[in-house]
């Protein structure tokens, strides 16, 4: 695969790291090693980015990662990989960051569930906002939240290259951000708009009331 140019924008380090942690685990070394040499970042094998919140993991690297999973295991199998990846990645370290760190507070775990979805998911998004150049919004409406990703890291520099939705590692960050929050529901998450397939923004539709 050809390399993603540099976009400028950035996440931290430590989310980076948390992501390649997640990778790690879900498909072991040897596969975390071998999508890192797809995506033309075998620099970073053995040599996660430092566990600080400097702005310094390029939106392309994240793409890459993601477009390498694609590429190695297919459309389904780097779908799934994605998936477990970004649940992955808000269980073991996301959910300790800023906003979301008192979502395990008893005040918080008696509010009714809508109200912690009100809550919850304006405090994901002002993370990412916060911490990187990321920008993401929500919305509420009747029966959906709308989050919105503006400047979207996952499919950084594919602009309408493909005919499906790809940012499954944001969709699983998603579902388990929201299982934290609502304190162990299960809601459906579809990518409506994608960047990927010539969208101008990523646009993720959550469905109020949970599957179970």
């Amino acid at each position: 695969m050809e390399p993603i140019p540099e976009s400028g924008y950035y996440y931290p380090n430590k989310i980076a790291r948390i992501i390649l942690e997640a990778l790690e685990d879900v498909m072991g070394k040897n596969g975390l090693n071998a999508v890192l040499n797809l995506a033309h970042l075998s620099h970073l094998i053995d040599n996660p980015p430092p566990n600080n919140l400097n702005k310094e993991f390029d939106f392309a690297y994240v793409s890459a990662i993601n477009l390498a999973l694609e590429e190695l295991y297919g459309p389904r199998g780097g779908r799934g990989l994605a998936l477990r990846a970004g649940r992955a990645a808000f269980a073991e370290g996301l959910r300790n960051f800023g906003a979301l760190a008192g979502a395990g507070d008893l005040a918080f775990k008696v509010l009714p569930l809508q109200a912690k979805l009100r809550i919850g998911l304006p405090a994901m998004a002002k993370i990412f906002t916060q911490v990187s150049d990321q920008l993401t919004t929500v919305q509420e409406q009747e029966h959906v939240f709308v989050y919105t990703i503006h400047r979207c890291p996952v499919c950084w520099g594919r602009n309408g290259t493909t005919d499906k939705p790809v940012c499954f590692m944001a969709v699983g960050l998603l579902q388990e951000g929201l299982k934290w929050v609502s304190g162990g529901s299960e809601f459906r998450v579809n990518e409506s708009k994608c960047v990927a397939k010539g969208d101008d923004v990523c646009e993720f539709v959550i469905q109020r009331t949970p599957m179970r």
